[in-house]
């Protein structure tokens, strides 16, 4: 017989009808005549209560085999009991299954068993993350991190945009900032050899890679992992309407910090014909719909969340639902800042970017509420931003929550060509790798917006985990490559 999940048995009506159930032992208790097991298949929160009577066991149980398997069972042994579903007398669960047959799949050994019923601290959870989705924390927070995605891609069908996918491997750098993985096929002992020569020839060492030749790689010039797939969702938006990606993106950032991951997933909707308010008025739109869908439909997660993780988190969420975001410009926002300068270890001033200590303070003592910072000075953000007509600024726009600061940031994008291509050349860019995007705006240009959430910052905030390594299965981080 087909396992049910569990999560579907613990709605079910407990009408004696046989089932067959399959997991993992969370416990077991063996008292003189009773047996309880406890066991969890992942698919919620909560586990379902396995029950054997030695001195009345359910009609045709074979109880000899039946203790025989008890034997072998500890926490974290895999089982597949079958049994009568039935009216569970104890308080805290509306079901149980009274076994009449009891298979171990799996045996685990207790003595080396690295998930123990102690407290086990995050750190040492990461350093078995191979089996650290059986814990109640990051069963809750996977289950949460499939949730989200289900909800981003509902949110964006809904409104008719196209899915799309972005290439990982790229030629340009979305964000300017040269943080890239480089992906090549080419000798890393041969190039350190070319070093050396360059080396005791007396060449500059900052020239001595001009001697590697690229031509000779594997897409014959230099590569990289994407840090963002804007660039290429423009290209579609401006076919499509409107679009968004949602896939891996790569950071080459040396931040060993909670906040800092060098891979994580990134959602990137972009919109033709949309100015920044039209892509403020998404932005809000699709965290308030992110967050209430956390809410209503992970209610026992975010339960436990509340309990175990962080106290006063849904009353968090459920701030950001219910409150209109602010918007404010950025010259506006500095100004507010400047009276509150000696609260911060980074005293705020206009050009300078906005720190977590600045957004978290406008979102939690000015306004007391989600913030929307727009129209930031043009040395603070990316190359292809829209410059508005001051010189100074464009029309960019970060969205701020209580309790994180940054959630989502975006911009309306540069359509004039000339425009664009002045930009790039003061910022020193290699044009031949930009061309194509360029183009955009010599062949039907069009007004268009985006922006982008990541989406292990999402998680952290709903969840209220402190560290950023522990929303994804396996974090990739300075000096952690793990599993």
């Amino acid at each position: 017989m087909k396992p049910i999940l569990i999560k579907d048995l613990l709605t079910s009506e407990p009408d004696a009808r046989a089932v067959t159930v399959c997991g993992w032992v969370r416990t077991k208790r063996d008292s003189k005549n009773l047996v309880f097991i406890q066991v969890n298949d992942g698919s919620c929160f909560a586990s379902i209560q396995l029950t054997f009577d030695r001195t009345n066991p359910a009609q045709g149980a074979d109880a000899n085999s039946i203790e025989e398997s008890l034997k072998n069972i500890n926490t974290g042994t895999s089982v597949r009991a079958e049994g009568a579903l039935v009216q569970s007398p104890a308080s805290g669960q509306a079901v149980e299954v009274i076994i009449t047959k009891l298979t171990v799949l799996g045996l685990c050994p207790p003595e080396t068993y690295p998930l123990q019923k102690k407290n086990m601290s995050m750190e040492y959870l990461r350093d078995n993350a191979h089996l650290r989705a059986r814990t109640n924390t990051f069963g809750a927070v996977f289950r949460m991190r499939s949730q989200m995605a289900m909800a981003l891609h509902t949110f964006f069908q809904e409104r008719g945009f196209v899915y799309i996918s972005a290439p990982e491997i790229t030629c340009s750098d979305a964000e300017g900032a040269g943080e890239m993985f480089q992906v090549t096929t080419l000798s890393l002992e041969k190039i350190a050899e070319l070093g050396i020569k360059a080396g005791a020839k007396g060449m500059d060492p900052a020239k001595a890679a001009d001697l590697v030749d690229y031509s000779k790689d594997f897409f014959g010039k230099k590569a990289n992992l994407t840090v963002s797939g804007q660039l290429e969702a423009e290209t579609l938006a401006t076919a499509l309407s409107r679009v968004y990606t949602f896939g891996p993106t790569f950071r080459a950032e040396n931040s060993n910090t909670p906040r800092h991951l060098s891979e994580f997933w990134m959602c990137e909707p972009e919109m033709a014909f949309f100015d920044l308010f039209d892509n403020m008025d998404l932005e809000e739109e699709f965290i308030k719909y992110l967050l209430n869908w956390a809410l209503t439909k992970c209610a026992d997660d975010m339960q436990f969340f509340e309990k175990r993780i962080q106290p006063g988190v849904i009353a968090q969420l459920q701030h950001v639902v219910d409150t209109p975001f602010k918007r404010i410009s950025y010259t506006d926002a500095v100004k507010e800042l400047e009276k509150y300068n000696d609260k911060f270890e980074f005293p705020i001033s206009w050009g300078k970017e906005l720190q977590t200590e600045h957004e978290r303070y406008l979102t939690e003592q000015i306004f007391k509420s989600p913030v929307m910072v727009y129209n930031y000075p043009k040395d603070v953000k990316a190359f292809y931003m829209k410059q508005n007509d001051d010189g100074k600024t464009v029309r960019a726009v970060d969205v701020l929550v209580p309790g994180l600061g940054e959630i989502t940031g975006g911009s309306e994008r540069e359509e004039d060509y000339d425009k664009l291509l002045k930009v790039c050349e003061e910022r020193g860019m290699d044009m031949k790798n930009y061309q194509w995007y360029l183009d955009l705006r010599r062949f039907g240009t069009v007004p268009h917006s985006g922006f982008g959430l990541g989406f292990a910052r999402l998680l952290r905030y709903i969840t209220g985990m402190a560290n950023i390594r522990d929303v994804i299965p396996y974090p990739r981080a300075p000096k952690l490559a793990d599993f």
